[in-house]
């Protein structure tokens, strides 16, 4: 339940009427300033990913390719160009322009650490065609040239993502982060 400053105000006025005491403007916004950091929101806990306290750069992603990735949320400013690193390199053919795709990935907020998408949690990898203006331009042009069996993170400004307009839970202008694992080129 929230509390203004001016129930606390009368609260605390009415305690010391109350109780005798007669208290001074300064004690009684001490006693409001007091009992508001004492009284807290209640809030549903959300799903969040915790903090790795680290760039984008060196956040730790899992290479075990049978188990879903969790992305930390990194520390510092988004990248403000396309970011991509290769976790597990792959083995399989390179992923080019116009090749038939499937992917299990894993999509978070950077702002926030909040995963909006999963494939996972639908149980089906995600087809799709490179190139083809199907997914994101972050996608078309992260995934390019990754092995078929490998994972890659990409790092993805708003620009190359949903920009100013933003798609549905994901907010105007937010930097993406993806995990994506590639099942196979066909």
């Amino acid at each position: 339940m929230r509390t203004t400053t001016a129930a606390l105000l009368s609260v605390a006025a009415l305690g010391a009427s109350a109780c005798g005491d007669e208290l001074g403007t300064d004690q009684i916004a001490q006693f409001a300033t007091n009992t508001s950091a004492a009284t807290s929101t209640t809030t549903t806990p959300t799903a969040t990913t915790p903090s790795s306290g680290k760039p984008i750069e060196q956040i730790e992603i899992s290479e075990d390719l049978t188990k879903k990735p969790e992305i930390p949320k990194p520390s510092g400013d988004p990248p403000t160009k396309l970011y991509q690193r290769d976790i597990v390199e792959g083995t399989g053919k390179a992923a080019k322009s116009g090749d038939k795709l499937t992917v299990q990935y894993v999509g978070v907020n950077y702002e926030t650490g909040e995963q909006f998408d999963a494939s996972w949690d639908g149980g089906e990898p995600f087809p799709f065609e490179l190139g083809a203006q199907a997914v994101i331009p972050g996608w078309d042009q992260g995934v390019v040239g990754m092995k078929e069996g490998g994972r890659r993170l990409l790092g993805i400004p708003s620009d190359l993502a949903y920009g100013k307009e933003g798609q549905g839970t994901i907010p105007p202008d937010a930097t993406l982060i993806f995990v994506i694992d590639l099942k196979s080129i066909g």
